[in-house]
């Protein structure tokens, strides 16, 4: 009985593997068909993609300010901001590894995979190259600014940018296949928007 045991578990853990790597499972006629792997054009690998540039701008910033101020309200939220979108860029990172597909698609628009197109033939605006995202002059206005104008201008640019990363995760919830990738995009949109319920305030605390 052991080595049946043994056997079944092996199994098990292998249709497992693939679930995850391969993706969504459609349904034709009643009966399930193999997991697929997204394509490289598609909404899955666009959004991993787009997110994980959009994250890194995150996480850059949130180490930036923690360094100009000394307010642990807002040190506490930057490693918060920092720690988690670090992690969830590196699943999405992960996930375009395991379909074979680039993390870098050349001549392809951000954001392409919403029908948005980018920012067009004009290119991204300063370095702003999705919405929400800091430009490179904001980005050195941040690393001047010390105390509460660091804390003030760090809060209005993640407020932005939140808001520009919950429109692209809407997305995906709505068009990517992959169960396990609308989820975690789902948890965007609920963390990002209860951070900029929290910021508001902690801007008004600020007089800002």
């Amino acid at each position: 009985m052991r080595p049946h045991r043994t056997q079944l578990a092996s199994v098990a853990a292998v249709a497992a593997a693939l679930l995850f790597a391969g993706g969504a499972v459609t349904v034709a006629s009643g009966e399930e068909e193999a997991p697929r792997t997204p394509v490289s054009a598609s909404a899955d690998a666009g959004f991993a993609r787009d997110m994980s540039v959009h994250h890194q701008q995150a996480v850059e910033m949130s180490f930036i300010v923690r360094d100009r101020t000394r307010d642990e309200a807002v040190r506490r939220l930057a490693y918060d901001i920092a720690n988690t979108q670090a992690n969830q860029r590196g699943m999405m990172l992960g996930w375009l590894d395991l379909w074979g597909l680039p993390k870098v698609e050349s001549g392809v628009e951000p954001m392409a995979w919403m029908g948005m197109g980018g920012h067009g033939d004009s290119g991204p605006k300063d370095g702003a190259y999705m919405p929400g995202m800091a430009t490179k002059t904001q980005l050195e206005e941040l690393r001047r600014a010390s105390g509460r104008e660091a804390e003030i201008l760090y809060l209005k640019l993640m407020t932005a940018h939140h808001k520009g990363g919950v429109h692209m995760a809407e997305g995906c919830v709505r068009t990517c296949s992959v169960e396990v990738e609308r989820n975690l995009a789902q948890g965007m949109v609920d963390a990002q928007e209860s951070e900029i319920r929290l910021m508001a305030d902690m801007l008004r605390k600020r007089g800002a």
